[in-house]
């Protein structure tokens, strides 16, 4: 009998934060697979379900995605991927994925997912808790109240996404935005939007937790999301 492959997000950073069916399901798989750039990197969400979930005697499995410009390179690792997975599922081992955040936002778990199911294999998705919804509570700020609109833009690199979603949107969060602080800044000047309207939420629910204005002069982690309410906090 082949095994099944779970998908499971972990939440933003906080322990406490995992659901209770991801850790049940964690804790009975045969196997955790950790996806990492390189092998032997630390893996953040490796992390966050050590202290809640029983690790002991478990195989952990290093699934690598380099994050490679070339779409072709990316799809070679997911490829890869799968190919590790489904030797493992052939053997009848219950597989368990785990992703920051939720498993269904910007997650690459989710080609994984749809490789093994096409090969005929169990797959299930375990929700989690997204950075943005986590770094709103954190912050005491609704993402959208009454008939407000909400947009997600993944990073500023396509800066005219962000200028499309800030004069269509009540509400715009900005993932991935560590490294784009300040150009979010001039977006906002540009569309006179005052800065007081930003909220930067990093490494929320980590050691570095840094819940505030913009600041171009500070360094910000990759886990960097910003929340824009145009009507003010």
């Amino acid at each position: 009998m082949k095994g099944k492959l779970y998908g499971i997000g972990v939440g933003p950073g906080d322990p406490e934060l995992l659901t209770l069916k991801a850790k049940r399901i964690l804790d009975a798989a045969d196997v955790i697979a950790v996806p990492v750039k390189e092998k032997g990197e630390k893996s953040t969400a490796l992390e966050i379900i050590r202290p809640v979930t029983e690790l002991e005697g478990k195989e952990i499995l290093e699934v690598v995605f380099r994050m490679a410009r070339d779409e072709g390179e990316r799809r070679r690792c997911r490829e890869a991927a799968a190919d590790q997975l489904a030797k493992l599922l052939d053997q009848g081992r219950n597989v368990a994925m785990i992703t920051l955040g939720d498993v269904a936002v910007y997650s690459t778990y989710m080609y994984v997912n749809q490789y093994v199911a096409e090969r005929g294999y169990e797959t299930e998705l375990i929700p989690g808790i997204p950075s943005f919804c986590s770094g709103a509570s954190a912050a005491g700020l609704p993402l959208m109240e009454g008939n407000e609109s909400l947009v997600i833009v993944p990073s500023v690199r396509e800066s005219e996404a962000l200028e499309r979603a800030i004069a269509d949107f009540d509400n715009v969060v900005v993932m991935k935005a560590g490294g784009s602080i300040g150009r979010i800044g001039e977006l906002l000047d540009k569309y006179e939007c005052p800065r007081e309207c930003a909220c930067v939420l990093s490494c929320v629910g980590m050691e570095d937790e840094y819940i505030g204005p913009l600041n171009p002069e500070r360094e910000y982690s990759y886990f960097t999301t910003v929340l824009i309410k145009k009507k003010g906090k």
